[in-house]
């Protein structure tokens, strides 16, 4: 053991005193839907109690009553404050955060495990919006989230397309020169094949790009670096070894912004789902009803849905508000089988 060794441990343990820290403010944040109001002595006693009986070793009850009395003060503060909550998949850091960010800056940005999480929590109103990425132009659509659409309920209130920037990243003071293996997600690390192998590092799947940048500055382990955002390291207090690692100059994602309730605002843009049927040339059909009314569409896409039949999501150009966008659905709704919008918004590109 050296004070070198001692040092890392210690920055390792902080790491998740931040980490868990911030988790406790977001669980505050959200009790305050179950609440009547702020102030509740009685809770603030019970923890004070239990946190002064158990203080043992090193931790005086004193110092550790001390801690929580400035904790539960910034929980009540934040409160206060009345945030706007996003869901997103992932770890803290993850490039759907990066986007809910962009796009809602004074949000408060809450994790979960899976994407059908995110659609849970927005359905049962723990979240206000959820964000959700829905294609890439190097890996497709993403599946996943596709699938959950086709069937919720939930209404699509605003979308972002931006550029998916990887960064290699690795914890503070590690030699460059023992780097072996790069962790982080399947997607990722594919879309950085060429750099990798330039640079004979072998890649390590993870469950997702900021997890694993989480991971190695929790854990540190030897000649291990990450690929994540530049958002990731920063908040990860890791160093950026190189930026912009994928393969394609043109890396991009779009996302969907979702809520229980569509949006007053008329739109730009509109997303739609239905079935084509089986009918030979039905789904060319429905397509001219667009090109004859001179409605552009922007993506055309279609998801597996039940044994022998797919899903088709649509987006265009336009508004419900305009006569030949109105007349144009209520022309394709005879002819599509399950025929529904999923949405009208604006989208913001981000160069």
């Amino acid at each position: 053991m050296t004070l070198d060794d001692l040092r890392q441990d210690i920055d390792k343990i902080d790491a998740r005193i931040l980490a868990l820290l911030n988790e406790r403010m977001e669980k505050a944040i959200l009790t305050k839907k179950f609440k009547t109001g702020i102030e509740d002595s009685s809770r603030e006693k019970a923890i004070f109690e239990k946190v002064e009986r158990s203080s043992h070793c090193l931790v005086e009850p004193k110092f550790a009553v001390d801690i929580y009395s400035f904790v539960i003060s910034e929980s009540k503060r934040l409160q206060k404050m009345n945030f706007k909550t996003i869901g997103f998949q992932g770890e803290h850091g993850a490039y759907s955060e990066v986007a809910a960010r962009q796009l809602y800056p004074s949000f408060a940005t809450m994790p979960c495990h899976e994407f059908q999480d995110v659609f849970e929590n927005v359905e049962a109103r723990n979240f206000d919006f959820g964000i959700v990425p829905v294609e890439n132009t190097l890996g497709g659509l993403v599946g996943p989230v596709n699938s959950i659409l086709i069937y919720t309920n939930l209404k699509i209130v605003a979308a972002i397309d931006m550029p998916v920037r990887h960064c290699l990243v690795c914890p503070p003071g590690t030699d460059h020169r023992e780097l072996r293996t790069v962790w982080s997600h399947s997607q990722a690390l594919a879309q950085c094949r060429n750099f990798l192998a330039r640079n004979h590092l072998d890649p390590v799947s993870f469950y997702d790009t900021a997890g694993a940048a989480k991971a190695i500055a929790e854990t540190r382990p030897k000649g291990v670096a990450a690929i994540a955002s530049r958002f990731a390291a920063d908040l990860y207090g890791l160093d950026i070894i190189k930026e912009d690692i994928q393969d394609a100059e043109h890396n991009r994602t779009r996302f969907f912004v979702l809520a229980t309730e569509a949006l007053q605002n008329k739109g730009s843009k509109c997303s739609a789902v239905f079935t084509a049927g089986d009918k030979a040339g039905s789904l060319f059909s429905i397509l001219r009803v667009f090109a004859d009314a001179a409605i552009n569409l922007t993506r055309i896409e279609s998801v597996p849905d039940k044994p022998g039949k797919y899903a088709i999501f649509i987006d265009f150009e336009g508004s419900l508000e305009e006569e030949r966008v109105a007349a144009a659905i209520a022309a394709v709704s005879q002819e599509a089988q399950d025929f529904r919008i999923l949405g009208c918004y604006d989208e913001t590109r981000i160069d």
